[in-house]
C-alpha cells in the first residue's frame, strides 16, 4: 500500500463512516426525529438541551434536534443536485472543447472564463438575487457558478487523452469521434471527476448554507442549517445551542467530504502509488 493512503487510512475510515451516517440520517430522518420540525410551542421556547429536546429549542419552541435532522436531507440533496448539474453542464463542454480544439475550443473556454473571472460566492449571490430567495434558486445559482470548473478539468483531461496511443489506434481503425469520446476518453476521465465531485459535495453544502445565512437561500420555516445559524445569531449569548448544533453539522459534513476526497485522490492517482 502506498504511503499517502496508509498515513491517511484512519481519517479515511472516519470520513467514510461520517458520510454513511449522514446519508442514513437523511434517509431515515422522519423516523429518527419524531418531533415535528415545524411545530410551534411558545411554552418551550429557547429551552437548553435536555432529554426531551437533545439540541434544545428555538425562539418558537421548535425542537432543534428534529430540525437539524431534517436539515441533513436538505443539505445533502442540495449538494447532490449542485454537483450533478455542474457536471452535466461542464463535462460535455470541456470534452468537446478539448477534443475539437481550434476556434470552438477558444469560444467555449472564453465563455467559461467569464464565469471564472468573478469570485464564486459573489457570483452565486448575484445569480441567487436575480432568481429570488429560495433553496431551489440557491442550488441553481451555485451550480451555474461551478460548471466552468468541470469544463476546465475535462478539457485538460481530454487534451492529454486525445494524444495517447490507444486513441490514435481507435482513430486509425475508423472509430467515430463520438465513439472515441464515449468509449475511450470519458471512462478514463472518471477518476479526476470522482475526486472533484467528492470534494465539491462538501463545498456545495457550505455555499448553499452561506446563501441561506445571508437570506438568499432557504426561507422560514424551512429547517435548513445555514438559515438556522443565521437566526440563532440573535440569541447566541443566552442560547448558544441554537447556532452551535446546525453550525457543527455544517462543519462535520464539509470536513468529512474533504477528507474523503483527499483520500480518494491519493488512491486513484497513479503518480502517488510509488511515493
Amino acid at each position: 500500500m502506498n504511503e499517502p493512503v496508509r498515513r491517511g487510512h484512519p481519517l479515511t475510515v472516519v470520513a467514510i463512516a461520517t458520510i454513511v451516517a449522514l446519508v442514513l440520517v437523511a434517509l431515515i430522518g422522519p423516523w429518527l426525529a419524531l418531533a415535528d420540525p415545524l411545530k410551534v410551542d411558545m411554552e418551550q421556547k429557547l429551552r437548553p438541551p435536555s432529554r426531551a429536546h437533545p439540541f434544545g429549542t428555538d425562539e418558537l419552541g421548535r425542537d432543534l434536534f428534529s430540525r437539524v435532522v431534517h436539515g441533513t436531507r436538505l443539505s445533502l440533496l442540495a449538494a447532490a443536485v449542485v454537483v450533478g448539474i455542474a457536471m452535466a453542464l461542464g463535462v460535455p463542454v470541456g470534452m468537446v472543447a478539448g477534443y475539437a480544439g481550434g476556434r470552438l475550443d477558444e469560444v467555449l473556454m472564453r465563455i467559461t472564463d467569464v464565469f471564472l473571472a468573478f469570485p464564486s460566492l459573489i457570483l452565486a449571490m448575484a445569480v441567487a438575487a436575480v432568481f429570488g430567495p429560495g433553496l431551489r434558486n440557491a442550488v441553481l445559482a451555485v451550480a451555474i457558478v461551478w460548471w466552468p470548473t468541470y469544463a476546465r478539468l475535462m478539457r485538460a483531461v481530454t487534451l492529454v487523452g486525445r494524444g495517447l496511443d490507444y486513441v490514435d489506434a481507435a482513430r486509425a481503425m475508423g472509430a467515430s469521434n463520438r465513439r472515441i469520446i464515449a468509449r475511450h476518453l470519458l471512462p478514463n476521465s472518471l477518476s479526476p471527476l470522482l475526486v472533484r465531485a467528492s470534494m465539491d459535495a462538501g463545498r456545495a453544502v457550505l455555499m448553499t448554507a452561506g446563501l441561506s445565512f445571508i437570506g438568499l437561500g432557504a426561507q422560514p420555516p424551512v429547517p435548513e442549517w445555514g438559515a438556522m445559524v443565521a437566526r440563532g445569531r440573535d440569541f447566541f449569548l443566552d442560547s448558544w445551542w441554537y447556532s452551535m448544533f446546525p453550525g457543527l453539522s455544517i462543519y462535520v459534513t464539509v470536513l468529512a467530504f474533504s477528507l474523503f476526497g483527499d483520500s480518494l485522490r491519493d488512491m486513484l492517482d497513479p503518480r502517488l502509488r510509488h511515493l
